[in-house]
């Protein structure tokens, strides 16, 4: 299957036809192969990671690697990283469809890697490709969101993408078991690869015919200020290799970050501090200028995205640790609160989607932080309190909720703020930037954790209060810089007196009139402009 690119310049799965509708249902159906081979790709990723977190206790006995157990989930964050930075420059100069295959390639090869390991250290150099590769494909990913869809698709898109997690989320762990006991767990790792591969040919032939944007230096945008409408022509081999270099600095501090929780307490917060200064000096090159002060526009998105997930990742991790231990619920029913957060992210991205643009994404991302606030602050609260168990599980969905509407219209901000030319960039930051986040946040928390309880974990309900207040101010912080994420180009209606664009079809239906030809940013080698509300 080879894609074809229609008259707005986006792909489609078949031929193109001048005379085919152009309502954004229509748009949705012309691209369904690429929408399922995208579904399926992310379906097969999330399950291997609640797979692998499901094993990785049974592959640590079986190769005698405890020590280097830890090491096995911070080493693919960190080599992520990396895999990111190189795939923003890759898909900027030559299109997303090289990088694609080239990270899928590595991706897989440490599947099999890990799946053939008989040591541990062989084992964890296997998930350091995986993260390498994975960083490059979730890029790619959203490049090719930008570049082969409308962007009046894109809060469905994301919609589909968070969709897909759920399943995983509630149904992987236990096939994983299942596999595990069944084949041994080296074949969660094997049959991971051996499905990935068929599921990416139908992606790649969508995505070849995506080369590298044109410089669009009609994307200026004063009013806004932000640095992604002024940024230059994709930069040159030399700036690339220097924002490796960076992106090595930041995975060696996210390391540092995820193991200073276990060292003894004297050295924990020392180099928890030291870490999470390195990590942010080391990110901020690889950032928008004004990411740290959260100038308006994409820059308040990256930090945003890395309040928001710092907050909801930083405190999802001790959500079943206190209903075992303040409660006494089994390790299978403490999964409970996950579960129902993770239906309700979906949900509330299912609903977003379907609203499209009628729902602006300014005012989605402002529910969305503002819902985790509440949600984060009510677990600080119910767990004070000593409230019952189901006061935690409802808090928790509710945190859930919020991060459907956030995340998926983050994402949709980072595309519609971005000129073609940096939209490989500017994906590779926000991803940086919820990394970072969640790093910076999982650190703190098990530090704050460790400190409360004096050494002895989690003694009583203070290290979890301390821990859900912590991530509780970077969930009010979100809230707070969220109202600045602005109005990208793609969402704005035509001031009057305002240039109209070339005229071309318009969307069947669509009760929102066509944004200026200066105010698209995705029509010069990228995706045609939004012009009507998702359906």
């Amino acid at each position: 299957m080879s894609g074809s690119v229609d008259g707005s310049g986006t792909t489609t799965d078949g031929p193109a036809s001048p005379d085919a509708p152009a309502s954004p249902d229509a748009l949705w159906r012309a691209r369904r192969t690429t929408s399922l081979a995208m579904f399926a790709l992310v379906v097969l990723v999330a399950f291997e990671s609640f797979a692998v977190t499901t094993v990785m206790p049974e592959v640590a006995a079986v190769l005698d690697g405890r020590a280097l157990y830890a090491f096995a989930f911070a080493g693919p964050l960190a080599t992520g990283v990396v895999g990111m930075v190189v795939a923003g420059a890759w898909a900027d100069r030559r299109g997303p469809a090289a990088p694609f295959a080239a990270g899928t390639l590595v991706f897989v090869a440490g599947l099999v890697v890990a799946g053939a390991a008989t040591s541990m250290p062989v084992l964890v150099a296997g998930r350091l490709a995986q993260g390498l590769g994975g960083g490059v494909v979730n890029v790619t990913l959203l490049v090719a969101v930008a570049r082969a869809y409308p962007a009046v698709l894109h809060p469905r898109v994301f919609a589909w993408f968070s969709t897909a997690w759920v399943l995983p989320s509630i149904v992987g762990p236990a096939v994983a078991g299942f596999l595990a006991e069944l084949a041994g767990w080296r074949w969660v790792f094997l049959g991971v690869a051996l499905l990935v591969v068929p599921a990416t040919v139908p992606l790649l032939g969508a995505v070849r015919g995506l080369g590298p944007a044109r410089h669009d230096p009609a994307r200026a945008d004063p009013a806004e200020g932000s640095p992604a409408t002024r940024e230059a022509p994709p930069a040159g081999r030399d700036d690339a290799a220097r924002r490796v270099l960076w992106a090595v600095l930041v995975a060696a501090a996210v390391l540092a970050l995820n193991v200073a929780a276990q060292l003894p307490r004297a050295w924990s917060a020392p180099v928890a501090v030291v870490a999470a200064v390195a990590a942010l000096a080391a990110a901020r090159p690889l950032l928008p200028r004004g990411t740290l002060r959260a100038r308006a526009g994409l820059p308040s998105v990256i930090t945003t995205r890395v309040l928001v997930s710092g907050a909801f990742f930083g405190a999802q991790v001790y959500v079943p640790y206190l209903l075992v231990d303040r409660d006494g619920w089994s390790t299978s029913a403490s999964g409970l609160g996950l579960s129902t957060a993770a239906l309700a992210w979906s949900a509330s991205s299912i609903v977003q989607g379907r609203l499209g643009h009628r729902l602006p994404s300014r005012t989605a991302v402002r529910l969305g932080t503002a819902l985790v606030a509440v949600a984060v602050v009510g677990a600080t609260v119910v767990t004070l309190l000593g409230l019952p168990a189901w006061a935690v599980v409802a808090v928790w969905t509710a945190a859930g909720a919020g991060m459907g509407m956030a995340s998926s219209r983050l994402n949709v901000l980072v595309l519609g703020w971005s000129a073609p030319q940096d939209q490989g960039r500017n994906s590779a930051a926000h991803n940086i930037g919820d990394s970072v986040g969640a790093s910076l946040a999982l650190a703190l928390t098990g530090v704050v954790v460790v400190s409360v309880g004096g050494g002895d974990g989690y003694v009583g309900p203070g290290p979890f209060v301390a821990a859900f207040a912590l991530t509780a101010l970077l969930a009010l912080g979100a809230a707070a810089v969220a109202p600045r994420v602005g109005v990208p180009p793609t969402e704005r209606r035509p001031t009057p007196g305002a240039a109209t664009p070339p005229a071309g079809p318009s969307p069947a239906g669509s009760d929102a009139p066509p944004p200026t030809a200066a105010a698209s940013p995705l029509t010069a080698g990228g995706s045609a402009a939004a012009s009507a509300p998702s359906t």
